[in-house]
């Protein structure tokens, strides 16, 4: 395990969990990029532009050199109506919505069926909900993927909370996706520890007053990026019962 202390958080008495979900849960971009892929190949032919692939991938943030997505861009941390609005306007399309609607048929297909865990979830959150915690999903895709893709994984019982970006609660940094977690669960803000991989999901948990904030190395982030905005930073999740105190 590996962590770095950030700012001051003793005594915090956690009751509740609320993970983001791709690069935390699971791999992002083994879990994502096939399906980006498939989207930008399907969007460009359908343009009649058959060579624009590449370049919606890359004004999303995909890095052909490294393989991997740029922290804080549309494939990495935005919404599938982000990506759908970049895409449309390098097309030339007006109507983005007709664009998300496709998109999120391809995404619906693919990312369930490919997604990678990080590692054995099942046997974290037996542990973690054994000891009385509360968890729950707090995502930028949409709620509907978010619930399929936890049901092929056979993880969806461990959770009392899912949302997305399109669940009404707002979308991360913003804090509403926080406290729509403490008020279906009861929980105040100060008793949930929020995990993520991307500065979005530690700034909403600071804006929310969350107990802890914690980033996780397994997305798009790195931990130069994360210094100073969350309280520890670990390699990934299966790390995390190590900061939660037995009570």
């Amino acid at each position: 395990m590996s962590f770095a202390a950030g700012l001051g958080t003793e005594a915090v008495a956690i009751r509740g969990i609320l993970f983001d979900k791709d690069g935390t849960l699971l791999d992002f971009h083994a879990s994502w990029m096939p399906a980006y892929r498939t989207a930008a190949d399907a969007v460009s032919r359908a343009v009649g532009r058959p060579g624009l692939a590449d370049q919606l991938l890359a004004i999303g943030g995909y890095d052909h050199e490294t393989g991997r997505c740029k922290p804080g861009m549309a494939l990495a941390s935005g919404t599938n109506r982000d990506i759908a609005r970049l895409w449309a306007k390098e097309c030339g399309l007006d109507d983005a919505m007709q664009l998300l609607t496709q998109l999120e048929e391809i995404f619906a297909g693919d990312v369930p069926a490919r997604a990678v865990p990080v590692g054995d979830l099942a046997s974290l959150f037996t542990r973690l909900t054994m000891r009385g915690l509360r968890l729950g999903i707090a995502t930028m895709d949409s709620e509907a993927l978010a619930e399929a893709t936890v049901s092929v994984l056979g993880i969806d019982a461990y959770f009392s909370f899912i949302c997305g970006y399109d669940s009404g609660f707002g979308v991360k940094p913003d804090p509403g996706m926080v406290s729509a977690f403490c008020n279906r669960l009861c929980l105040q803000p100060a008793e949930v520890l929020v995990v993520g991989d991307t500065l979005h999901d530690l700034h909403m948990g600071r804006a929310a007053g969350a107990g802890l904030v914690v980033g996780v190395l397994s997305g798009a982030g790195t931990r130069d990026l994360f210094e100073s905005h969350c309280d520890h930073i670990l390699d990934d999740v299966l790390a995390l019962e190590s900061l939660i105190p037995s009570q």
